[in-house]
């Protein structure tokens, strides 16, 4: 939760970040923090089976995506993926992996693991954004 509410106060828009870990491994938790960063108070619930969660602030549009059940990465076309792709979002995809050959390539990666009692974070930029968002996040670690 700490870490998702610290990118939210630092995240450079337009930003794409793809969540790696196994099952359980805080992909969601962490999404949960990037909305608790941003003023969300509601419930931030896995968009497992809708696909995606929209969420909207007053300085960004965030959308937390679960391709984990997705079958085909084409049907991602069908529900107009790209349109949510735009200058002022932030999209948080976790299995990305899932959705291979339609989504835009990562500004950053984040792979979660565990690790004995906690949870290890590695995160990678990938695009002048990401880099912008990681140099002012490691100033906080």
């Amino acid at each position: 939760m700490a870490l998702g509410k610290d990118l939210a106060a630092h995240v450079a828009l337009p930003n794409v970040i793809f969540l790696h870990g196994d099952l359980g491994a805080g992909k969601t938790t962490l999404s949960r923090g990037v909305m608790r960063g941003f003023g969300h108070k509601g419930t931030v619930k896995s968009p497992t089976y809708t696909l995606v969660e929209p969420y909207e602030f007053d300085s960004a549009q965030v959308y937390h995506f679960d391709l984990y059940r997705l079958s085909d990465p084409e049907e991602l076309e069908f529900m107009g993926i790209r349109e949510y792709f735009t200058q002022t979002s932030l999209c948080l995809v976790e299995w990305p992996e899932c959705g291979e050959g339609v989504l835009p390539p990562a500004d950053i990666e984040i792979t979660l693991k565990y690790e004995a009692e906690g949870r290890t974070a590695q995160l990678l930029a990938h695009s002048d954004n990401g880099k912008r968002t990681l140099e002012a996040l490691s100033k906080h670690y």
